[in-house]
């Protein structure tokens, strides 16, 4: 199962936050983990790695290895934040470095609007030609994905202390907490 873990609990030996410095992030589209991973990478210099960016809209299950090999160079470092899910392609190469995961765990409700949002934004890279895509992801999340994630995260990083959080003020809380314990 999940090990639940407080933001603020470094000191009394169960987790270390200072130590936490190569990040999984996971959640659904629009939960905020690539706002979550620029925070981070911000606040401590760490490297983001956002595999939304890597991944190539015209890419198929045939390059699945070339996503893979560009995976392994991207996490090779001591230090960074990564920034998605693709579970099946991905989690034995991140999840055996990582220190900590953090699940978004945010209501479908938001991850939704979130995601029609940014397709409107002119700074985004999201097009509406792949919004149903995305909403279609969302509303199909806690079914398909989340137990599909779940049971990679525990094959591939049983050991990683996992982090849930829920709402923006656990959110501020965990990057205050994380970013002043990193620091020093």
């Amino acid at each position: 199962m999940v090990t639940p873990v407080s933001p603020l609990t470094a000191q009394d030996g169960r987790v270390s936050l200072a130590r936490m410095t190569r990040i999984v992030l996971l959640g659904p589209a629009g939960s905020g983990k690539t706002t979550l991973a620029r925070q981070l990478g911000e606040r401590a210099k760490l490297p983001v790695i956002c595999l939304d960016d890597i991944w190539r809209p015209q890419w198929t299950k045939d390059d699945v290895p070339a996503f893979r090999t560009l995976m392994v160079k991207s996490h090779a470092g001591e230090r960074w934040v990564s920034d998605g899910n693709f579970a099946a392609a991905t989690f034995d190469i991140r999840l055996t470095r990582a220190t900590l995961i953090v699940w978004l765990d945010r209501p479908r409700w938001l991850c939704a609007l979130r995601s029609m949002g940014r397709v409107l934004r002119k700074d985004s890279d999201h097009r509406i030609s792949g919004l149903v895509k995305v909403l279609r992801f969302i509303a199909n999340f806690e079914r398909v994905n989340r137990p599909l994630i779940e049971r990679l995260r525990v094959e591939h990083g049983p050991q990683v202390p996992v982090m849930r959080l829920k709402s923006d003020r656990e959110i501020e809380d965990f990057v205050r907490e994380w970013a002043a314990r990193a620091a020093g």
